[in-house]
């Protein structure tokens, strides 16, 4: 065997594919994670030790770690943010860290708009509601001719737009990378700043990274700029929200509900957000079908074999790496 790729990332451990084929193929033993949930700095550090590449979902990745893994050259990630990688560590190491933008944006996209529909017309409630027993109908909404706000056209932001357009939405979007004139025309959609964004939608979708400029982006100011007919949704990154502030906008009724897919903690524990009938909660399974599962996985697994065989992979974030004398793959 050449070495050890340790996998944390549930869907690729759990779903067997062509995403482990052509690692075993290459000559690598693939080694799992014990815990079947995002690893924190300290529960990771000892499973890097002696790994050539780490394959990782949502894990924390820290520092003391990284220095501790001396044979690790690549940091894939299975999906696109790195939030949770300290990748000034990485990049003074000598570690490359890639992820796979787009394997998933279809996947989040129809969560995207299923979550919208769940909302306008309260398919959980009505569905907690005939389960106890009852027949009481509450009227939904329509959401022909009704205002979507996206934050961040991006890819995932983009694929949202193209359904929600079907629905017959209009679109509006605010996004601190503008996308181009083209993809913006093809997707007849309205640039807004933030603020006229949030007051005119009548639903808000989040689809941006999580960074120190967007985090808390939505805080009770910004949730007070909204209509409270309006509905907002997260199926980026929980940080993006200021959680407490949004169940006190919901349980006063100054917004008429909320669905997330990702939450600041998860699993999301006591979330007072969970105790509100107007929220609508998912288990960050934005990315978690079949067909994304196998697309992100094989390109992660690329991705990791690029740098083990001293390929520069396409979607690499921390570029600036290879300018380093001390590439550890380079030394491999």
């Amino acid at each position: 065997m050449k070495g050890k790729i340790l996998v944390t990332a549930r869907s690729f451990q759990k779903m067997e594919g062509p995403h482990q084929e052509i690692l075993r193929e290459a000559g690598y033993e693939l080694v799992g994670s014990p815990l079947d949930r995002p690893l924190e700095a300290m529960e990771l550090e000892p499973l890097l030790e002696g790994a050539e590449a780490a394959i990782l979902g949502l894990d924390a990745v820290s520092r003391p770690a990284l220095e501790k893994a001396e044979r690790l050259k690549v940091i894939s990630r299975f999906g696109v943010g790195v939030d949770r990688i300290d990748l000034r560590a990485a990049t003074d190491l000598g570690i490359v860290v890639t992820v796979t933008p787009g394997a998933n944006s279809v996947a989040v996209a129809e969560l995207t708009i299923g979550l919208i529909i769940a909302l306008a017309r309260q398919i959980p409630q009505h569905d907690r509601q005939v389960r106890a027993g009852g027949w009481d109908r509450a009227p939904g909404s329509e959401l022909q001719g009704t205002t979507l706000g996206l934050v961040g056209l991006g890819r995932i932001g983009s694929e949202v737009a193209r359904r929600a357009a079907a629905f017959g939405m209009r679109i509006l979007f605010t996004d601190p990378a503008p996308p181009s004139a083209d993809l913006v025309a093809g997707l007849g959609a309205e640039p807004r700043d933030l603020n006229e964004l949030l007051a005119e939608s009548d639903v808000v979708s989040l689809h941006l990274p999580l960074g120190e400029a967007t985090r808390g982006i939505i805080g009770a100011r910004e949730l007070g700029l909204m209509k409270r007919s309006a509905r907002l949704v997260n199926t980026s990154r929980g940080g993006l929200v200021d959680e407490g502030a949004l169940a006190d906008a919901l349980r006063a009724g100054r917004l008429a509900g909320a669905a997330a897919d990702a939450f600041e903690s998860e699993p999301p524990g006591d979330n007072p957000l969970l105790a509100l009938g107007n929220f609508v909660a998912t288990p960050h399974i934005g990315s978690v079908t079949v067909q994304t599962t196998l697309r992100m996985g094989r390109m992660a697994a690329e991705n990791a074999l690029a740098v083990l065989s001293g390929l520069r992979p396409e979607h690499v974030v921390n570029p600036e790496v290879y300018s380093r004398k001390q590439l550890r793959a380079a030394r491999a």
